[in-house]
């Protein structure tokens, strides 16, 4: 995988108790060591904000794996 890894920013930024953001499920760390990842990082932090977002409810699939087309 040689693509770049954009930011999962999507302009709704307010952590929670928590310190996850709302709006892209990364902590304040992640969102401020961002721009000085890695590509390899940055992908281990998006799989980080998926499954905080699965288990918020908050992840829906394109997929067949769960069932939902959005």
């Amino acid at each position: 995988m040689n693509a770049v890894v954009v930011s999962p920013c999507i302009g709704v930024c307010a952590l929670d108790e928590q310190d996850i953001c709302t709006g892209c499920q990364r902590t304040g760390v992640e969102i401020t060591q961002w721009t000085r990842m890695t590509e390899p990082q940055r992908r281990e932090v998006l799989g980080r904000c998926q499954e905080r977002a699965r288990s918020q409810g908050l992840w829906f699939s394109t997929t067949a794996d769960n069932g939902l087309k959005i």
